[in-house]
């Protein structure tokens, strides 16, 4: 039996039982999205939250029913380009309108009370439905407006009922300015004003459209003309879009849902400041701004596979960005880069940054498929691969002063995350090197470079930890951390058994993903989305897809909805944005294994799942594309195939564990 049969049959006989699931608040909705029906007749309260933003606004929604069965909103608004003195990380103006700024709506002269929603529908927007008196129905749909800094509620009040009725909609006008020594630009105007209401009669069957809309603007600018139905339209067509993109095709349907919403908060979370496109995370308190790990390592090298424009420009601009800094003297590049690019953050000193920027730089110029954004970013790419050269220590790995969880755990001197990344980001330049008709000894260093620091990750981090043949995170660490996972990610399969057993021991495994460290409750899905990409890669497909499937329901399907999570207790469990395209790389990266090899090539590790005959990704936009690729099962190999126009382009088949490669030149 060879090594990796061997390794397959173990981790059969060991594999856990798969992990709970509770029931699921929400299902899905027929159309494509998510729905959660109540009875009114029988309340049960629950809140939860959710992020959606545009390109000038992001807009933070508490939602749902209290203890009577009645509509509870409770709204922040951010505008991430009313920036706020001191001009920090944390600085754009924000806003609650609470549960009671609403319109006064009577039916036949009867003033109605808070409405209790029997439909909660989330496809992008949300949809809250409920029934007045007198059997007119109250439908109200919330979004932020994709490019003006506005949110909106659309009310349609539908005449259910075999009788006209009389409805009259009223609302006093909000507006608060604020403090002009507290705005960078001086005094900010906040509104919140109605459009449409007065008075209407129903026939049964007739409904009558009004608006409630939030924005934010600086004082002396035009109150902004909204026209409410055309932005429903705009944000509808918006998701629309996103949806028709990257589509991945499986036989469980929560899957690809979830995958459907992922991309929808991956791309949204992008905003236009006098810096370019920035992508940030959000989350109330980071925008208009950009990180090394967030933006640079984590969603940038996704956006060229989803092929959407404002992703693609906002992950290049993030790394014109981040080349500003780089320098002779080999000074730190910042963490972050903050207020629409005019200031920098990086209060953790070096967080392995370089290492973090490489990797995803080269990566995300491999996928994009363009040369001349490749060459662009190539001085970068050597920069930080220099940097990292300069801060390696005698066991030969990276040094740095933390990394990406900024001392909230320890790291040591050096630790696994700075020393792998840096391993891989080497193994891209090579590539990267020679599609640039580079000098064959710059793709040969970068070579020699990764095979040292692989050869380095096993002798300096390889460990036996709480009894688990793995990885110490650094040098003294003696407990399991959540970042054992990252080797598995980037193809150093070395420890992998012993890393998968620890990664779903109950040591390092809770209902919420994976613990930070072993004996703490502090989770971090970006962690979590770490491993699961890592064990599929690794070839334990079935163990990863039950703790995925698991953990997939609970974010799309349980009580808070519908995208991974930033952390808790930190943050509160807060949608930011790269978590959802670290979601979409687990299935790009990790069940399909696709991995750039050139600007118009891609090499392809495909774990299809026992029970599955078939999965696909379509409309890859990556490497020169769009195409799909098809994983099928063909006896005891499987068929990967990819097709251009609908038609077959390239046939390969493999052996499970095989990988392939398609050039699509």
């Amino acid at each position: 039996m060879t090594a990796s049969a061997l390794f397959l049959a173990v981790l059969m006989v060991s594999a856990a039982e798969a992990p709970a699931e509770p029931a699921p608040r929400w299902a899905l909705d027929d159309a494509g999205g998510i729905v959660w029906r109540t009875d009114p007749a029988a309340p049960a309260a629950h809140e939860d939250t959710i992020e959606m933003s545009g390109r000038r606004v992001s807009f933070i929604l508490r939602y749902g029913v209290d203890k009577n069965g009645a509509l509870t909103l409770n709204r922040q608004m951010v505008w991430p380009m009313l920036r706020t003195v001191p001009n920090n990380t944390h600085a754009s103006l924000s806003y609650p309108f609470a549960n009671g700024v609403q319109p006064e709506i009577k039916v036949d002269g009867r003033k109605q009370g808070a409405v209790k929603p029997d439909r909660f529908l989330l496809e992008g927007l949300l949809d809250v439905t409920g029934t007045l008196d007198g059997g007119v129905e109250l439908r109200r749909t919330l979004f932020p407006s994709p490019t003006l800094p506005a949110v909106l509620e659309n009310f349609t009040l539908t005449n259910t009922s075999g009788e006209k009725r009389k409805v009259s909609v009223d609302f006093s006008d909000i507006e608060r300015r604020t403090q002009a020594k507290k705005g960078v630009d001086g005094e900010y105007v906040l509104t919140a004003r109605l459009l449409g209401g007065g008075r209407f009669t129903l026939k049964p069957g007739e409904s009558a459209r009004f608006s409630l809309v939030f924005s934010g603007r600086k004082s002396g600018e035009p109150p902004l003309e909204v026209n409410p139905e055309a932005e429903e339209s705009a944000r509808r067509a918006f998701v629309a879009d996103l949806w028709r993109r990257l589509r991945f095709e499986c036989p469980e349907p929560e899957l690809s849902r979830a995958f459907a919403f992922a991309k929808i908060r991956a791309a949204e979370s992008i905003f236009a400041t006098k810096g370019g496109l920035m992508h940030g995370p959000g989350g109330g308190a980071y925008y208009a701004a950009i990180w090394a790990n967030d933006q640079a390592e984590y969603a940038n090298p996704f956006f060229p596979f989803l092929g959407d424009e404002g992703g693609n420009e906002s992950s290049l601009n993030a790394y014109r960005h981040f080349a500003r800094f780089m320098n002779d003297a080999y000074a730190p590049i910042p963490s972050s880069i903050i207020a629409e690019g005019t200031d920098i953050w990086n209060g953790a000193g070096d967080r392995g940054d370089a290492a973090m920027i490489a990797y995803g730089a080269a990566r995300f110029a491999l996928a994009r498929g363009d040369r001349a954004v490749a060459e662009e970013l190539w001085p970068l790419i050597e920069w930080c691969l220099e940097y990292c050269r300069r801060k390696t220590t005698p066991a030969g790995v990276i040094a740095s002063d933390c990394d990406e969880l900024e001392r909230r755990f320890p790291a040591g001197d050096a630790n696994l995350c700075t020393a792998t990344l840096a391993y891989d980001a080497h193994e891209s330049a090579a590539r990267l090197a020679g599609e640039l008709g580079k000098p064959a000894a710059a793709a040969e260093d970068h070579r020699a470079r990764a095979a040292a620091l692989r050869a380095a990750i096993n002798s300096h981090f390889g460990a036996t930890v709480d009894g688990f043949d793995t990885y110490r995170y650094y040098d003294g660490n003696t407990t399991l951390r959540a970042w054992i996972c990252i080797p598995l990610v980037m193809g150093i399969f070395d420890r992998r058994e012993g890393t998968v057993e620890a990664l779903f021991s109950p040591r390092l495994w809770t209902p919420d993903g994976l613990a930070t460290e072993s004996g703490k409750e502090t989770f971090w899905d970006r962690a979590t989305l770490y491993a699961f990409r890592g064990v599929f890669h690794a070839g334990d497909t079935g163990r990863a897809l039950d703790y995925f499937r698991a953990y997939s329901r609970r974010r799309l399907l349980g009580e808070h909805v519908p995208y991974p999570v930033e952390a808790w207790p930190e943050g509160n469990q807060r949608h930011l944005s790269a978590e959802s395209a670290l979601y979409c790389r687990v299935v790009t990266e990790g069940l399909f294994g696709v991995r750039p090899a050139g600007l118009r090539a891609f090499e392809c590790l495909p774990r299809l799942p026992e029970g599955w005959d078939t999965m696909a990704l379509r409309d890859v936009a990556a490497f020169g594309g769009p195409f799909d690729l098809v994983v099928t099962r063909a006896g005891d190999k499987l068929a990967i195939t990819v097709l251009k126009d609908g038609a077959e382009r390239e046939k390969k088949t493999a052996a499970p564990g095989e990988t392939v490669r398609f050039d699509l030149e």
